[in-house]
Formats: structure tokens, sequence, C-alpha cells
């Protein structure tokens, strides 16, 4: 999520150059490269999309350039124009990039400049008083004094996203707060991909998850429920929903993923009421309910599956293998499954012989026109590009897959389920995963000797 997180560390065509260079500020994580970051050229020539979605991708670029064009305009070395102009070739560079791959379900509104939800806040108009912001068009200092605070005022609270090594704002909220559209930033951004000739799945930060991951703002007493305030930002989300449908928007995913929490009944009702109150607005769209980071409980599996006018789910699938089960349990006809195999929160290629038998067997449950193959969350929590890792030798690098080889994965298994399998590819990955587990360097007997001689010990750390 937010940009100040800190964690360690075929392609044809012809034309644009896309940089596909390697590190993340905050990310450590070839398959097997089909490209080169210097010679890659890009092409919208008929390239049949395959069944495959990407949750999200990396936004601070493959050489940190949102990190630098940030501190520069914060230091007063650049204008506002320079930023969005350096944020707009990203942008532009990762939707080009996945759609010459050949990823057919493209998100947009996945970029930031800080966080998600903060950007969520942005749009929901849901501005503390302390920032005297007095309506319209939010720009950068309003929100990056939310963010950062500035000379006057402290900066909202920052807390972890989930249990991964991002943060978030988090909004302030009471019963006085007054909701109103005051970002167009998703419309914009799908706008700007379409322009450039790629159709995307505009992402928003579910209406229910954004009040779950709200806090009652100071003074406003600890009881108060945030989810009664969901009357009050639902007109919001459809005056949303209606700008994107305006601008040829086909699908829209919304990310709910508190539903991997442990949410009782009440709030189970609220995704229930949310949605049901949503179902006229999103009708003629396309919907996905994207949830991540773990499995989803029974309960919740059920209450995903009643939602009115949702088209798909898609599920972490490597984390969570108890929703596997549900979903090998039952799953909805007349419903998409995203299947959240190639995981986004490591560095490691993914095992594509493995991945694609769960895909064959899901494929006997939900039907071979309803599967989707996916990342199994954004790949923000991955490095960018494995490309320019120069200093590792052939053998590490065949067993790592960053951002841009995962998109690759992510397709490869959507041609073979297709009947379109590269071989080729394929052995490649399976002879990595071979080297890897049998690699002296990642399997050392001295010490899983020594790890077997502690098995049913009491063997305690002291204190």
């Amino acid at each position: 999520m937010s940009q100040m997180a800190q964690i360690s560390s075929p392609i044809k065509g012809v034309s644009i150059p896309i940089s596909l260079t390697t590190r993340s500020t905050f990310s450590f994580p070839p398959s097997f490269l089909r490209f080169t970051s210097h010679t890659a050229r890009f092409s919208f020539r008929s390239i049949r999309a395959m069944a495959s979605h990407i949750v999200g991708y990396p936004r601070m670029g493959p050489k940190r350039d949102l990190k630098f064009a940030l501190e520069s305009f914060w230091d007063g070395k650049s204008t506002a124009d320079d930023l969005h102009k350096v944020a707009a070739d990203l942008r532009s560079s990762i939707w080009k990039q996945m759609a010459n791959v050949g990823i057919k379900f493209i998100p947009s509104n996945t970029f930031s400049y800080y966080d998600q939800v903060l950007d969520t806040t942005a749009m929901l108009g849901a501005v503390p008083s302390r920032y005297n912001w007095n309506g319209g068009e939010i720009g950068f200092d309003v929100y990056f004094s939310m963010a950062r605070g500035n000379a006057s005022v402290p900066a909202m609270e920052m807390t972890k996203w989930f249990d991964t090594n991002y943060h978030y704002i988090v909004p302030e909220l009471g019963p006085e707060i007054k909701f109103s559209y005051a970002s167009h930033k998703a419309v914009t951004e799908y706008q700007e991909a379409k322009a450039l000739g790629v159709d995307t799945v505009p992402v928003l930060v579910g209406p229910v998850s954004y009040l779950l991951l709200s806090k009652p703002a100071k003074g406003v007493e600890k009881s108060f429920s945030l989810l009664s305030l969901i009357s009050k930002i639902l007109p919001v989300y459809k005056e949303v929903v209606a700008e994107l449908k305006a601008a040829g928007a086909t699908w829209i995913q919304f990310d709910e993923p508190t539903l991997v929490m442990d949410l009782d009944s009440h709030q189970l009702e609220a995704f229930t009421n949310a949605y049901f109150e949503l179902e006229s607005s999103l009708s003629g769209l396309n919907v996905l309910i994207e949830t991540y980071f773990a499995d989803v409980t029974p309960e919740a599996y059920k209450t995903l599956n009643s939602l009115k006018g949702v088209t798909g789910y898609g599920f972490d699938l490597v984390r969570g293998t108890k929703t596997l089960e549900l979903v090998k349990g039952g799953f909805p006809l007349d419903k998409y499954l995203f299947a959240g195999l190639v995981d986004g929160r490591n560095i490691w290629a993914n095992d594509l012989a493995s991945s694609l038998t769960t895909l064959q067997t899901l494929e006997g449950i939900v039907g071979k026109d309803k599967l989707v193959v996916s990342t199994s969350c954004s790949l923000l929590h991955t490095a960018v590009d494995l490309v320019n890792e120069t200093k590792l030798d052939d053998e590490i690098k065949s067993w790592l897959a960053f951002a841009a080889q995962k998109i690759v994965e992510v397709n490869a298994l959507a041609k073979a389920l297709s009947g379109h399998k590269d071989e080729a590819y394929f052995s490649s990955n399976a002879a990595a995963q071979a080297s890897r587990k049998l690699s002296p360097r990642v399997t050392n007997e001295t010490v899983q000797k020594a790890a077997d001689g502690l098995k049913g010990s009491d063997h305690r750390p002291s204190h």
C-alpha cells in the first residue's frame, strides 16, 4: 500500500520501447526471461488474450522512478506537472507491458501516489476538518497533508496493511462527516488507459472493507458503528460506477480483503446489504469481488456466493488452501472464478505443473469458460523485474520470478489451460523447480540433521 512502506530486498511487436529494469525501493523479490529491458518493443497486434488477470502491479517503477519524483516534489525541486508526468509514464508502461504479454483483465486505478485507502478517502471526500479542505477536486496539497502532515497539523494515522510490510492511512470517520465525490482518479485513469488502446478493469477499494479499515475520528465514541455510514458512502460509489460505465468500462473490481478476517454476522450482513443497494447501479457491468492474503471463512464464502449483481470472485489460492476446498465443495454455476495461483508475495518462480493441475481440477468444477488465471494478490508486494539482477548467477535467477516474470507465468498458465501450452517454457520451469529443490545452496544436510535432532525435544528459547 503506502509508498512509504519498507521491505527487504514473448514479447513480439514493434515501436514503443518499454523499460523493464528491476528494483523497487521496498520490494524483494525466469521464470525464464522472454524479453530484455531495453530491446522489448510494444505492439497492439492481435494477440489473443487468454483468461488471465492481474490483481495489481508495483507502482514505484523499475528504477524507483516514483520515489525520486515524490521526494523531488516534496522538496520543492519539481512541480506538480513534473510529478504527474512521471506517474503517467509509469502507468502507461505497466498497462502496455501487460497487454503485450497477453493479459486479458488488466487493472487500472491500482497506481497510487501513497496508498489505495487514502485514494478512496479522497474519492469519498472524507477529509478531516483540520486540513481545511473547502470542497472541489482534492489536489496534492490536501492529499499529501493527510498522508504526511504539514507545518500546522499532523498526518493521519498509518497502520499495517494486513500482515504485509506495507501500510495505509487510516480513515477518520464519524456520524457528522459529509461524503462527496471529490477525486475522479478511477475514471481518469481508465480513460487514460483507453486512450492508449488498453481496455482495463478499474479497481476500487470496496465500500464495506473501506469502513471496516477505518477508525472513529477524534472526539467520536469508540463504540460508534463505522458500518452505519454505509448508506452515506454508497451514493458516491454509485456516481463513480456511473461515470465508469459512461466511459466504456465493462468490468469493475471491488477489493474486499476484509472478507478474509473473522467477521461476525452483522459485518457479513453489511456486504449483503451494500451490494444489494449497488445492484441496479452495477447493472450492465461485470463485477469482480477480489479477496486476498488468506482464506475466506465458510460463512464469508456463503455470503460472497449470495451477493447481488456480482459476476465473479477472486481468491488467494496460495495462502487460501481452505478456500480451495470450499470451491471444490461447490461453486455457483453462473459465476467466474479468478483463481489466484501465482504468488504475489514472494520472489520465487511458480511451479507451473502443479498450478496447471490445480487449474484443471477447478475447470471441472466451474467450467472452462468461467475460470480465469490470476495472481494471489497484487504484485505490489514483490519486486519489479528480474532482468537487471546482473549479480545473480543463472542458477539462482532460474528460481526467481519478480512482477514482470509473474505476469508471463499467469499468461502461460492461461494459454496452457486453453490448449496452447508452451512446452519449452514449462520444461524450463520444471528443471528450475528440480534444481532449487535439490541444490545444496537450499538444502543443507547438516542444518537439517541438527533441526531433526530438536524434534520432540524440550528445547525452548531462553528468556
